[in-house]
């Protein structure tokens, strides 16, 4: 399954896990309007690539209560604490991810849209993993302090995240007994802190401090989940070899054209020399252009980039990935793709950013109880909305037989449309609307694909 949220201002974050597939294809189409002026003179692939695009892939698992299982099995002397500390970031990580999604949905609707009990059910079940992790405290010393770190930061992301439910409440109404009781755990969360002695005096008392803190302590639960990548840029032996056919193409066009200036001059003149500064003036011309066709040619098609995962407590390669990112035009594209976006004439200015990956993964060598990894791709459209105008348009209104003129903002709708293929049957579709103005993203809207796309 694919999800994509709004991580902060203008940055996408796009989520997918694979499951019980070792192979899986990621295809996303980014349709952006015409009128933004977006091509490869304005912005290069590579520069998107890099600039815009930062990719992270964890251990993931279903099993929610396997660390707890795992503390227990780790107090008798069953279990390796490597293999602890590796289940219990898991477990962190994971309820830190789903308590994020379940507020930030509650925060995004309408209060009026958003029930006490939709609410009532994100504290339960808050309030009952963090209950079920703090009985199974390891007896081990080391343990025990790894236990803390991962306690600590969940008791403080728990906190946060009902204070934010708190601050978009609104102020009077039906809300006040939700409200005190947020507040009631968030006070019971702080003395749960302080009567562990988590965080000093000092640090309590220093919203900075504590915040930094806090990020430490994060980078401590990714750190044995969190796969370590090396990237490398595809097609460097390739480019070399183009260099040269075109270098020595444009060499073999000077010298047979030297060669007859030569032979019809029969010596060396004021025009002999006036000819050969002309022949070596397209040579400058088009060398590197015929360079870069040559390099597109060869590289059609091919992949750009290849990851390798390394599992960070082992130190093995666990799986890689190969990454394509071109513009394309929507008659080129798969006619299934063109289904989902259904053909218009005002579609046919927009221009369409390809991104595509297949990934390969060796389950058999991931940690001990993990089948699973999960990926977070975050993509930053500060290079597009540089593209979109500022100010606003005027817009007239008649109301009550007045006429009155309204500032409305300028927006621009960027389509996003995602096939996703696991080898387990047939390539999943998904499409979402971006609804964007230059300083942010204003909306996304999952739009419903049919299921029966017809075949080519």
């Amino acid at each position: 399954m694919i999800t994509v949220d709004k991580l902060d201002g203008i940055t996408l974050k796009i989520s997918h896990s694979m499951a019980s597939s070792k192979k899986a294809d990621l295809d996303l189409y980014f349709f952006v309007p015409g009128e933004l002026g977006l091509c490869p003179d304005v912005l290069k692939e590579t520069e998107f690539y890099y600039e815009s695009i930062v990719q992270k892939r964890a251990y993931y698992s279903d099993k929610t209560l396997l660390p707890l299982v795992h503390s227990r099995l780790a107090k008798r002397g069953r279990l390796s604490s490597t293999q602890y500390r590796v289940s219990l970031s898991l477990f962190a990580y994971q309820y830190v991810i789903a308590l994020d999604k379940a507020v930030s949905e509650l925060n995004k609707h309408d209060r009026e849209l958003v029930t006490d009990e939709e609410i009532d059910a994100v504290i339960e079940l808050a309030i009952d993993i963090l209950k079920k992790l703090r009985r199974a405290i390891p007896y081990e010393e080391n343990l025990k302090r790894y236990y803390a770190n991962i306690d600590n930061y969940l008791s403080w992301y728990t906190e946060q995240k009902f204070l934010s439910l708190v601050a978009h409440m609104p102020r009077e109404g039906e809300y006040k007994t939700l409200k005190e009781r947020l507040i009631t755990i968030v006070e019971k969360e702080k003395a749960h802190r302080k009567l562990n002695n988590y965080n000093s005096a000092t640090t309590r008392d220093d919203v900075t401090r504590m915040s930094n803190k806090m990020r430490l302590l994060r980078r401590l639960i990714e750190h044995p989940i969190v796969l370590k990548e090396r990237t490398t840029s595809l097609g460097k032996n390739m480019k070399r070899a183009v260099k040269g056919i075109a270098t020595g193409f444009v060499m073999v066009f000077v010298t047979t054209t030297a060669i007859l200036a030569r032979d019809y001059w029969g010596e060396i003149t004021a025009s002999f020399i006036i000819a050969m500064s002309f022949v070596y003036a397209l040579r400058e011309i088009f060398k590197d252009d015929l360079r870069d066709v040559l390099w597109r040619w060869f590289r059609k098609g091919k992949p750009k980039w290849r990851r390798r995962y390394i599992d960070p407590t082992t130190n093995k390669t666990v799986g890689q990935k190969t990454e394509w990112l071109d513009y394309t035009q929507l008659n080129k594209l798969p006619d299934r793709i063109q289904f989902v976006r259904k053909k218009r004439t005002a579609q046919r200015e927009e221009q369409i950013l390809h991104y595509r990956s297949h990934i390969e993964m060796a389950t058999s060598k991931f940690m001990s109880g993990y089948e699973e990894t999960r990926e977070s791709m975050m993509i930053n459209l500060r290079s597009i909305t540089r593209l979109m105008d500022k100010g606003s348009n005027k817009v007239y209104l008649l109301n009550n037989g007045q006429v009155s003129r309204e500032s409305v903002e300028k927006r621009h709708l960027i389509n996003l449309i995602a096939q996703e293929n696991r080898y387990d049957g047939k390539p999943r579709y998904h499409r979402w609307k971006i609804i964007m103005n230059r300083s942010k993203i204003v909306a996304i809207e999952k739009i419903d694909v049919d299921p029966n796309i017809p075949l080519p």
